[in-house]
């Protein structure tokens, strides 16, 4: 696993995320109150752009897409996908599944992600 510089410490304020690739791989970083976190950056579901989607509760990333949340540190599913109404039929097809999360340090004022 290599070290990937994506960004200072500083363009990313509290609350806020965006997407980065770290070396070949898409991610999403999150600034928590707790810290930085990083995610994969697609949707589980049916692929959308986590980026494009919202913080909720603090810890959690919401799909823009379907409304699945996952929490931003583990990867867990908090809520599968549940909008619009009838987006359950496609959920027996696509079952729950967390994402992929990644290690993140902040060295000399820039984020890293291990990816």
């Amino acid at each position: 696993m290599a070290r990937h510089v994506v960004c200072s410490a500083d363009d990313l304020p509290v609350g806020s995320m965006k997407a980065f690739k770290a070396g070949e791989t898409r991610v999403v970083v999150y600034h928590l109150k707790n810290g930085f976190y990083a995610t994969q950056g697609q949707c589980t579901h049916t692929f959308g752009p986590l980026a494009r989607g919202e913080i909720v509760k603090g810890c959690q990333v919401q799909c823009p897409l379907h409304h699945a949340r996952f929490d931003i540190a583990t990867g867990a599913v908090m809520r599968w996908a549940n909008f619009p109404p009838g987006i359950q039929l496609l959920n027996a097809v696509r079952g729950e599944k967390a994402l992929r999360t990644f290690k993140v340090e902040v060295r000399n004022g820039n984020v890293e992600v291990m990816a």
